[in-house]
C-alpha cells in the first residue's frame, strides 16, 4: 500500500509565498535606494583663482548648483593637480592667463562628466567679464576659451570605466561565494580557514589576472591589485566562516544580509562618496565592499593616494572573521569536553547490575 506525504498547508503556502515577495521587495529597494537619493553635493573641486575672482566663481557656482561644490583653495596649477592625484579633490578650477578645467575620469565618470559641463558655464562667465572689460576700455574683446584636462584619465581598453565598476558586484559575491560554500562542504574550523585563506588567495590572482592580463581594464602593479583583490575576498568570506563557526550554519546569513544588501549599495563604487544622503557614503567605506571598491582604484590609478584607511578595513574585518572561527573552535571544543566529562561521571555513577539471587 503506497503512502503519499501530506501536503502543505494552505497558510504556510502563502505565508512563504508572501515572505519570498517581500525579500524581493527588499531586494529592489535596497539596490534601487543609492540611485534614487543620490544627488550632486559637496563636490571637493580645487580651484586656483586670485581672491576676488574666486568669490565671484564661487558665489555664481551656489546661485546655479546650490551646495553642489566644496571649493578647495590651491595656489596654482601643479598644487590642483597634486590633490587630483592623491583624491583630495575629484577635479579643478584654473583662473588666470589659459583657463581650464582638470578632470579625472578614473576618480568616477559622473564627476568627471559634471565638471566637463562646468566648463561650458566657466567659459561663458569669463568670456562676459572680458567683454564687459574690454568695453570699457574701447578695445575689441577677446576670446576666452576654457580647456578641459583629464589629468587621470581611463584606460584606453575601459574608456568609460565601465569594466572596473562592474568587477564590484562579482567581488562581493566571490567573497560570499567562497564563504557560504566552505561552511557547507567543510567539517572542521580549522580546515575551513585554511580552505577560505587559499581560495582568497587564488581568487585574487585569478580576478586580477581577468581584469588586468586579460581585459585590460585594470592598470597599475598587478601584485598590489591581486593582493588587494585576495584580501577583499577574504574580508567578505571571513566573517561569513566565523559566524557559522560561532553559532552554527545559520551564521552564513550574514553575507547576503549585512555585504549583499547593506553594504554593497552604499560602497560608492559609481558614483562619489558625497553623492549619498549623509552619513551612509562614509559609513559605507567601514565595510568591505566600499573599502574594495577604493582600494583597487587607488592602486590602479592613483597611486599617489594614501590608501592605509582601505587596507586597514579590509585586514580588520578578514583578521575578526577568523578570531571569531578560532573563537568557535574552542567554544565547541569546550562544550565537546563538558559533554564527555559530564557522560563520564554519570557513568561512574551509575548503579552496576544487579546480581541473581
Amino acid at each position: 500500500m503506497s503512502t503519499t506525504a501530506p501536503h502543505t498547508p494552505w497558510p504556510r503556502v502563502v505565508a512563504v509565498s508572501l515572505g519570498l515577495a517581500l525579500l524581493v521587495g527588499v531586494l529592489v529597494a535596497a539596490f534601487s535606494w543609492p540611485a534614487v537619493t543620490s544627488e550632486v553635493r559637496d563636490l571637493p573641486v580645487a580651484l586656483v583663482a586670485p581672491d576676488a575672482v574666486a568669490e565671484q566663481l564661487e558665489s555664481a557656482l551656489d546661485e546655479k548648483a546650490p551646495g553642489a561644490f566644496d571649493l578647495v583653495a590651491a595656489d596654482d596649477r601643479e598644487e590642483a593637480v597634486e590633490l587630483i592625484e592623491t583624491r583630495a579633490v575629484y577635479g579643478a578650477i584654473v583662473v588666470g592667463e589659459s583657463p581650464e578645467v582638470l578632470t579625472a575620469s578614473a576618480g568616477g565618470p559622473v564627476a568627471s562628466q559634471l565638471l566637463g559641463t562646468l566648463a561650458t558655464s566657466l567659459q561663458a562667465q569669463l568670456q562676459a567679464a572680458a567683454d564687459a572689460q574690454a568695453a570699457a576700455m574701447g578695445v575689441p574683446a577677446p576670446t576666452v576659451t576654457v580647456a578641459v584636462t583629464d589629468v587621470v584619465p581611463l584606460v584606453d581598453a575601459d574608456p568609460r570605466g565601465a569594466g572596473l565598476a562592474a568587477a564590484s558586484f562579482p567581488l562581493v559575491l566571490g567573497g560570499m561565494i567562497g564563504g557560504i560554500a566552505l561552511t557547507f562542504a567543510l567539517i572542521g574550523v580549522w580546515r575551513r580557514v585554511g580552505a577560505l585563506l587559499v581560495y582568497a588567495l587564488a581568487a585574487g590572482f585569478a580576478a586580477a589576472a581577468v581584469l588586468q592580463g586579460w581585459f585590460g581594464v585594470l592598470p597599475g602593479d598587478y601584485l598590489l591589485n591581486a593582493l588587494a583583490y585576495s584580501l577583499a575576498f577574504a574580508a567578505i568570506g571571513a566573517p561569513i566562516v566565523g559566524f557559522a563557526s560561532l553559532v552554527g550554519r545559520a551564521g552564513v546569513a550574514i553575507g547576503p544580509v549585512v555585504f549583499l544588501l547593506f553594504a554593497n549599495p552604499i560602497s560608492s563604487a559609481t558614483q562619489p562618496v558625497e553623492f549619498l544622503p549623509e552619513p551612509w557614503g562614509a559609513i559605507g567605506q567601514w565595510f568591505p565592499p566600499g573599502a574594495a571598491a577604493t582600494l583597487v582604484r587607488d592602486l590602479a590609478y592613483f597611486p599617489a593616494a594614501d590608501a592605509r584607511f582601505p587596507w586597514l578595513v579590509l585586514a580588520g574585518w578578514a583578521v575578526g572573521g577568523l578570531l571569531l572561527a578560532v573563537l568557535g573552535h574552542f567554544r565547541q571544543a569546550g562544550g565537546a569536553t563538558r559533554g564527555a566529562l559530564e557522560d563520564a561521571e554519570a557513568t561512574e555513577h551509575a548503579p552496576g547490575p544487579v546480581a541473581a539471587t
